[in-house]
């Protein structure tokens, strides 16, 4: 199994990285099949091979996720396209 973590830091405060961090997860359960659910500040992730958390922060936003076998083949690639999916909803 393969562990992807990105972290950025923002200065939106925690309600507005929470939205984006929303309408990032909506994007992600229609590209991937990722279905989200929160618990408190901390968005869960989950489908077959991958499962993962963004914990929403006042300044930060922080990914964490677990490939399984299959998809660890592409961790590079993934967290390439998390970078980018992050750095985007930020902007």
């Amino acid at each position: 199994m393969a562990r992807i973590q990105v972290e950025r830091a923002h200065t939106l405060g925690k309600e507005v990285a929470r939205a984006k961090a929303e309408k990032l997860a909506h994007k992600l359960k229609e590209q991937y099949g990722l279905e989200p659910s929160w618990s408190g500040d901390t968005l869960n992730l989950k489908r077959s091979g991958v499962k993962g958390t963004l914990k929403v922060a006042e300044d930060s936003l922080r990914i964490e996720v677990e490939l399984g076998l299959l998809m660890s083949a592409m961790s590079g690639t993934i967290k390439s396209e998390i970078e980018k999916a992050l750095d985007k909803a930020l902007a």
